[in-house]
């Protein structure tokens, strides 16, 4: 019994380092330095990044800035990236639910704080932490959806694809406007929506700066599901994605983990990673639970 128990224990702490290891893509040996472009984003205050955390393992994060249809401030970007940090830590999470304040998702950045990082080091640095950001979103243990109303535009765009799912609302619209502003995706979005739809249909959106409505998004597998709602998407959001969420948090979150592994890691490793995922969760309360019950499949 102890050797089993301390064989588990080294396989759960591993797991954990192999996820921790992953979390973000820039440090200091990349020429990072977050505190710097931190301070320097802190300049640039408005809106908020509100996080409520459900007893149901499912959170929603809310993209509140309506006065700027949800553009992001400086303040904004650093306080995603502290949300993140939290969901990160949230032992009994299960889901996220991403979305924006008073119907529209996002516009990108703030065109305040985009002018005032206007040199190429500076704009380097935010592009930085806001890859950082959305790909420890994109790793996340939680099933993740972008509930789309409204807009997404240019850096919207991008946060939606850093979900695992995209939710669209009637009239809603995802246009990736970056070609229009002489620019091309700096937070991940271009490589996201390569492995989401391919590189031909990547290449008609952002060349074209086309807009996406829910019918086309559905065709091309940008978009998940349209929800016929008006007035209450937000609980029909929770409603789908609880779908996906069922049972015990530290399965899902195993699920979660094996299907990143399988995306990023090399066959073998992914196959090293699975097994020593599975190695969490063989025995557990929940394996237990479901063998004392004698579960069966229909």
């Amino acid at each position: 019994m102890a050797v089993s128990f301390w064989r588990g224990l080294l396989t759960r702490r591993r797991v954990i380092c192999l996820h921790q290891r992953r979390h973000s893509l820039y440090s200091i040996s990349h020429g990072y330095n977050e505190a710097e472009i931190k301070v320097k984003l802190a300049q640039f205050p408005g809106g908020s990044i509100n996080l409520h955390k459900g007893d149901n393992g499912i959170a929603e994060l809310c993209i509140n800035n309506p006065s700027r249809m949800n553009a992001f401030t400086g303040t904004m970007m650093i306080q995603l990236e502290e949300r993140i940090s939290d969901l990160e830590n949230w032992q009994l999470g299960k889901g996220l639910i991403v979305y924006g304040a008073e119907n529209t998702f996002c516009s990108g950045s703030d065109l305040n704080a985009v002018k005032a990082i206007s040199n190429p080091q500076e704009g380097i640095m935010m592009c930085m932490l806001m890859q950082n950001t959305l790909t420890r979103l994109q790793r996340l243990p939680l099933i993740s959806a972008a509930l789309i109303q409204g807009k997404a535009l240019g850096g919207g765009a991008e946060l939606c694809t850093a979900c695992d799912f995209r939710l669209m609302a009637k009239g809603s619209e995802i246009r990736f406007v970056h070609k229009q502003m002489g620019l091309v995706p700096g937070w991940g979005g271009a490589a996201r929506l390569v492995h989401l739809i391919g590189s031909r249909h990547a290449l008609k959106l952002l060349s074209g700066a086309v807009r996406v409505d829910p019918e086309k998004a559905l065709d091309i597998g940008l978009a998940d599901d349209i929800l016929p709602s008006d007035n209450i998407l937000l609980e029909e959001a929770l409603n789908w994605i609880t779908t996906y969420t069922k049972g015990a948090p530290d399965v899902n979150r195993a699920l979660k983990k094996v299907i990143l592994s399988g995306r990023e890691l090399h066959l073998e490793e992914a196959l090293r990673t699975e097994k020593d995922i599975f190695g969490t969760v063989w025995g557990g309360p929940a394996n237990l639970q479901a063998l004392s019950k004698g579960t069966k499949h229909k």
